[in-house]
């Protein structure tokens, strides 16, 4: 089986599985590891491996598997989803049958959505939840690619993971339950129940008495400002990273025009260094640089002169001759005595 075939015949049943994995977590309303595992063991999640053959279809349903799985763990889906998505990737991947073990595709863009994640579980002391993500890390089970998954040919044609609306984490969810019916109800409660305080307790023990309906408005703004804020620093993060890209390709752009509009010289080997090198402008307007031939070293006489100076007229040598005449040697006697 292809692996086209494959991400289309195992894609809408290992999804349901996951969705329903997940919804039985979000219906304990916790965020534990000991709930999520419990569920783990009793739906006998890890015998999804069980059902392939060979070790190439071993493999590429593990890919398909991460791929599916990896998305529970990213925007928009609520905390408690995001949770159990992780968990979901930390049984996935210890219970995987291939060897070596596929590891777990993360793109660079999502790596804040995945950081954000472990950041607000700590401050919220969920440290299960962070040792989940310790562990992964120490294991080396994250690939850190540029694209979420591959690209190949007909990559378009593959099936897309909708978002499941149940899951979904909705932002005006605390704006939705201090409307204005929730709010009167509230108010008509709290009345009720202040005044049967005022009846049990008497006037003079100080008791104080809150305004329950004011304080839930004032939480429900707070909550829309620290929203409110967290959107301003996405928008200002992204328009930071358009204009600095808008920079990086104007400095390239610049770039590209004075590499065309100056010649350059091509370096020569190390054997061609000492030439002398010259540039020679055609008639069209373009730069060519031509090595000059290799010239030849002066000469001895030539650089005798150079360092000494050039005589001005040759030097007269006398010539001896090995032998000289019977009178010659007459007079050489005579000269001796």
């Amino acid at each position: 089986m292809t692996r086209k075939k494959l991400c289309e015949y195992y894609w809408a049943p290992f999804k349901s599985d996951c969705e329903e994995l997940l919804g039985r977590f979000q219906q304990t309303e916790s965020v534990r590891f000991e709930e999520f595992s419990a569920i783990w063991r009793e739906m006998d999640f890890a015998s999804v491996f069980f059902g392939t053959h060979s070790d190439h279809e071993k493999r590429s349903f593990t890919q398909l598997t991460f791929t599916i799985a990896y998305r529970y763990i990213l925007p928009p889906y609520s905390f408690q989803i995001r949770v159990g998505g992780l968990y979901m990737i930390y049984g996935l991947y210890n219970t995987q049958l291939i060897w070596p073990k596929e590891k777990i595709r993360i793109a660079l863009k999502d790596w804040y959505d995945v950081r954000k994640l472990i950041t607000d579980a700590k401050s919220c002391q969920h440290l299960d939840v962070v040792y989940v993500f310790k562990r992964l890390l120490s294991s080396k089970a994250f690939c850190f690619t540029a694209m979420p998954k591959k690209l190949t040919f007909e990559a378009s044609e593959r099936i897309q993971l909708n978002v499941n609306e149940e899951f979904r984490d909705h932002k005006h969810r605390v704006a939705e339950l201090a409307s204005a019916e929730m709010l009167e109800e509230i108010a008509n409660v709290h009345g009720h129940y202040e005044r049967l305080k005022k009846s049990s307790v008497p006037p003079s023990s100080g008791v104080t008495l809150l305004n329950l309906t004011h304080l839930v408005q004032e939480c429900a703004f707070d909550y829309q400002q620290w929203q409110d804020k967290i959107a301003a620093e996405k928008d200002k993060n992204s328009k930071e990273t358009t204009q600095k890209s808008e920079s990086s390709s104007r400095a390239d752009t610049l770039a590209a025009i004075k590499f065309k509009s100056y010649g350059h010289v091509s370096k020569g080997t190390k054997s061609r260094r000492h030439r002398q090198v010259e540039m020679v402008t055609s008639g069209s307007g373009t730069d060519q640089a031509l090595f000059s031939q290799k010239k030849r070293p002066p000469s001895l006489r030539t650089r005798t002169w150079q360092n000494f100076g050039k005589p001005s007229e040759p030097e007269q040598t006398q010539e001896w001759l090995l032998s000289v005449m019977e009178e010659d040697k007459t007079a050489l006697f005579y000269l001796k005595i």
